[in-house]
């Protein structure tokens, strides 16, 4: 039941490009719903949770480095203390598998799910990007252009592309016009090749001349409200930290306590990577709140990580051998 992972194959389109970015693109946000604390954490679920942002969430966090396929009963056991149901969790992981996220199989009369390559290469990239944020990338002063003209009949693609745009760091300053102090140079010919759009795109570098960068930032993206987002998570998760280190002093930690609080750290955390740009440290405030952010959602999350692990392995074990 051992599943490898895999990468896609260079691809290549017949993109317009002048001169010379993180590697997967997803076609979707799978991490938009925040999720509420099960029952001993928090009152009740959130009724507009989404049963798939939840298996993502679950996978990415606790099982992105299983080979094992997953017994659907051990998924059931770890995503209903979240208010979904039996049957919910089936239909999303039935739903997943057909759209390639996961892959699914019977022995039996028993389902197992495991993550497909490019299920696993979607959320090793928000890993990278929650672990390893790059505010502190080296930054020349050009800017990585990318103008489009597509066609109204094709505005579906033009939606997709807008959503990878965006999850790959440009901001757009208006008219088709998109920017990014990233060299994004390989991911934009993957991203044409993908979306079979080579022939209404054309990129370039340049280096702002009249208008200087804080105010091409401003026009692009709005960091004001993305500064807002990292005090409202500092606000909510600096109690949370600060009673686990009262709690450690007492003995360990409570293993599906545990579970749950890390569970809803990683999901709201990880919204982050897809609304951050993860622009240059020049390019930012001053007092940018990602930082201190940063720090108190790896505290938080090392002090949960222990029994939380111990959690899941247990929950795995009872299924490792369920009964035909």
């Amino acid at each position: 039941m051992g599943r490898r992972t895999g990468r896609r194959g260079d691809t290549s389109a017949g993109l317009r490009f002048l001169g010379p970015m993180r590697d997967m693109i997803p076609p979707e946000r799978p991490w938009d719903t925040p999720v509420a604390f099960p029952e001993q954490v928090s009152p009740a679920p959130r009724p507009d949770q989404k049963p798939k942002d939840l298996v993502f969430t679950l996978f990415g966090e606790y099982l992105l480095t299983r080979s094992e396929s997953v017994w659907v009963g051990s998924l059931i056991s770890l995503l209903t203390p979240f208010g979904l149901t039996d049957g919910g969790i089936r239909t999303a992981l039935s739903r997943m598998a057909k759209k390639g996220w996961l892959s699914g199989e019977r022995i039996g009369k028993n389902a197992f799910y495991a993550l497909t390559p490019m299920g696993r290469d979607l959320l090793e990239e928000g890993q990278r990007r929650i672990y390893h944020p790059s505010w502190s990338s080296e930054w020349d002063g050009s800017w990585f252009l990318l103008a489009y003209s597509i066609p109204q009949d094709a505005r579906r693609a033009r939606d997709r592309l807008r959503d990878r745009l965006a999850w790959l760091g440009f901001g757009s300053i208006g008219n088709g016009l998109w920017i990014s102090p990233h060299d994004v140079a390989t991911e934009i010919r993957d991203l044409s090749a993908r979306l079979d759009l080579g022939e209404h795109l054309v990129c370039f570098r340049a280096e702002t001349v009249e208008e200087d960068d804080a105010t091409l930032v401003q026009r692009g993206w709005d960091l004001n409200a993305l500064d807002e987002a990292y005090r409202r998570f500092i606000g909510d998760w600096s109690e949370v930290g600060d009673e686990l280190r009262r709690a450690e002093t007492d003995g360990p930690l409570d293993g599906k306590r545990s579970y749950a609080q890390r569970f809803n750290l990683i999901h709201e955390f990880r919204r982050f990577t897809l609304d951050d740009p993860f622009l240059p440290r020049g390019l930012l405030p001053t007092d940018w709140a990602g930082d201190p952010a940063s720090r108190l959602f790896l505290d938080v999350h090392d002090r949960l990580a222990g029994p939380a692990d111990a959690y899941v392995e247990a929950v795995l074990d009872i299924g490792a051998n369920p009964s035909n």
